[in-house]
C-alpha cells in the first residue's frame, strides 16, 4: 500500500482518530525510519486509515467517492 501511496507513511494513518490524537506520531512520522512506521501500523491496527483495499494495480485508503467509483 505504501507503493500506490507514493511512498507517504502519513497516507497510511488515520489522523482523525482518536488512537492517533492521543500518540501524536504527526512530528514523529517526518524522521521515523519507514519499517518503525510500518511496525507501529502494524501493532495498532486503529492507526490504519479505512476502507482499506489493494487490488490487481491499484490501492485505496480512505474514502473518496471519485477514486472508489473506478
Amino acid at each position: 500500500m505504501l507503493q500506490y501511496a507514493n511512498g507517504i507513511l502519513k497516507k497510511l494513518f488515520n489522523s482523525s482518530g482518536q488512537l492517533y490524537r492521543e500518540m501524536q506520531p504527526t512530528e514523529k512520522l517526518k524522521t521515523m525510519l519507514e519499517r518503525d512506521a510500518l511496525n507501529l501500523l502494524n501493532h495498532h491496527g486503529m492507526l490504519v486509515k479505512r476502507p482499506f483495499l489493494i487490488g490487481n494495480n491499484f490501492g485505496l485508503t480512505g474514502f473518496n467517492e471519485a477514486e472508489w467509483r473506478c
